[in-house]
């Protein structure tokens, strides 16, 4: 194992009004602490050296905030120009995951999460769930469970419309950390299998 290289992780995202930049932000700092160096790449502003940064990444979590059912423009515009890696398949066998923000409890952030999830498939990576069971969902749970919201595709945060980026849900933010963690050990066991593979 020690022969294995450290689990390059990129961050993409899109961020409205910074609630999902917090989110992305607790996601990157997750996958550091498990050892994975990290990239944090703004969709809506990506450049050519960080599509190349993507490329090279082991692992690709994508992050934005659900505006009417679904990922916001930025995301969509992001997601359309990655359909030059998906005509060679660039990204297969990359790992993914995925995590959202919205107004509301539920706010349709699992159209989000499928959105995602149905890119990834598409480019062939392979999808790494959240991994955490419901919080909150007893008369024993209390908000600051992780997981709070009960969702199992990905990270799914709740903030007020008219609160600042300073308002994301502690639960949240710990959830989209341990999203983070989870995908950067899940990357560095591909990697690890990758290699016993080769020899």
């Amino acid at each position: 194992m020690s022969s294995i290289p450290r689990p390059t992780v990129a961050v993409a995202f899109h961020s409205g009004y910074g609630h999902t930049a917090v989110m992305a932000e607790a996601v990157a700092r997750g996958a550091a602490d498990a050892g994975a160096e990290v990239l944090t790449i703004a969709v809506d502003t990506v450049t050519d050296e960080q599509w190349a940064q993507l490329d090279a990444a082991d692992a690709i979590i994508f992050g934005a905030p659900t505006y009417m059912g679904t990922a916001s423009a930025a995301f969509h515009a992001f997601a359309e120009q990655s359909s030059k890696r998906w005509y060679t398949q660039a990204w297969a066998g990359k790992i993914a995951a995925g995590f959202t923000n919205s107004g509301a409890k539920n706010g349709d952030k699992s159209s989000t999460l499928g959105y995602f999830f149905t890119m990834a498939a598409q480019h062939g990576m392979h999808w790494i769930s959240l991994g955490l069971q419901p919080g909150w969902a007893s008369t024993t749970g209390q908000e600051d469970d992780l997981n709070r919201l009960g969702y199992f595709v990905g990270a799914g945060a709740q903030t007020p419309v008219d609160a600042g980026p300073d308002a994301v849900h502690k639960s949240d933010i710990a959830t989209a950390e341990s999203l983070g963690a989870r995908v950067a050990r899940e990357t560095a066991f591909f990697l690890a299998g990758r290699a016993a593979l080769a020899v």
